[in-house]
This record gives structure tokens, sequence and C-alpha cells, in this order.
């Protein structure tokens, strides 16, 4: 498998501890600033999830890949602003870890599959 795919993996771990570090900050249910922040790095993880072989996302079915995939879709063009911050630091809280957890062991496993 090519390592075309690390550089986005790479991508979400660094956007996820960023929305860590927004929280850090506050409530992103209260403060807009925080929660657009937030969202835009949502927006950039999810897009990088798709950039993840097929293949590769396979193997960690407990990730729902194409949920993803269809909340960037939302993410970029609800340009109303209504989706619902609740719904949002539930996605922060709940799915994020798990996320972090899988994109970490594919990172891990390529390395030891593909050392230097």
């Amino acid at each position: 498998m090519s390592k075309d795919w690390q550089p986005n993996a790479l991508h979400i771990l660094d956007c996820i501890a960023k929305i860590q570090r927004i929280q850090q900050r506050g409530d992103i249910t209260q403060d807009e600033v925080l929660y657009d922040a937030a969202l835009r790095n949502l927006q950039t993880l999810s897009e990088a999830t798709q950039h993840l072989p097929e293949a590769l996302k396979q193997q960690f079915a407990t990730i729902p890949w194409k949920q993803i995939s269809g909340f960037r879709n939302i993410l970029v063009h609800d340009y109303l602003g209504e989706i619902d911050a609740k719904t949002i630091l539930t996605v922060v809280q709940v799915h994020l870890p798990p996320l972090a957890t899988v994109i970490e062991t594919m990172l891990k496993n390529a390395s030891k599959n593909n050392p230097l």
C-alpha cells in the first residue's frame, strides 16, 4: 500500500488536536468564534478521510466512514448556519476519540509494515 495516504491521516490527527485545544478555550456551544473554528476543523478532517484508501478504511469498519463524508457535505453546504451546536459537541466528544485511535493505529501499522 502506498504511503500517499499518510499525510492525510496526519492531517486528521492535527485537526482533532486543534479541536481539543479549541475546547480548552471555552464552550463551543456558547462561543461562536470557537464554534466556527471547531466546524472548520471538522470540515477539514472529514475531507481528509475521503483521501484514505478504501481498502484501509474497510479494515476499520467500526468507523462510519460514509457518514463522516456525508457530514463534511452538511458542514460545507449549510450556509444558513442551521447546524445544531449541541450535535457538533456530541460529534467532538463521542466520535473524534475513536477516530483518532483508528488513525493512530493505521499509521502505526503502516510504519511496522514499511520501516524506513
